[in-house]
């Protein structure tokens, strides 16, 4: 049996905006590489959106939890549709476009449909991603309020 570790930070909450609240967290090593651009680095710490579950206030340190499926689905979109539409679009250029170019070499002509292929399916994920915006199951929840700021 496959278990997948839930990502868990503990922040305080720096702003309320509806039912999303703003927590800032100490920013990790980890945070360096990571492609989700849920959070927005700054410094030594770092803020994260998070749907507010608990109507945590201004203040409050809480634990924010990201969801597995939310990490593993990011990490699909970011990293295996890219690589899928490289492929493709190489295959899909050499194959059927490239007897169109008929005094190009078929290796350019599906060099250039594959990156071709790749540089859109980007733009797909810039599009997708602006269209999840606030969607509470796409976000990191505040899951708990540890304690009040004193």
């Amino acid at each position: 049996m496959v278990e997948f570790m839930i990502v868990e930070e503990v922040g305080f909450v720096k702003s309320v905006d509806g039912t999303f609240a703003t927590v800032t967290v100490h920013k990790k090593s980890a945070c360096e590489g990571c492609s989700l651009k849920v959070c927005k680095p700054n410094q030594e710490d770092m803020e994260i959106q998070a749907f507010n579950s608990v109507h945590a206030q201004v203040g409050q340190r809480v634990k924010v939890v990201l969801r597995p499926y939310t990490f593993l689905k990011g990490s699909m979109v970011v990293y295996g549709i890219p690589a899928v539409a490289l492929v493709c679009g190489a295959v899909l250029g050499k194959e059927l476009l490239s007897p169109f170019f008929a005094g190009s070499d078929p290796d350019i002509v599906s060099a250039i449909t594959g990156f071709g292929a790749f540089l859109l399916s980007f733009l797909f994920i810039r599009l997708w991603s602006s269209r999840q915006g606030d969607k509470p199951e796409s976000k990191p929840v505040i899951a708990e309020i540890l304690d009040n700021e004193s």
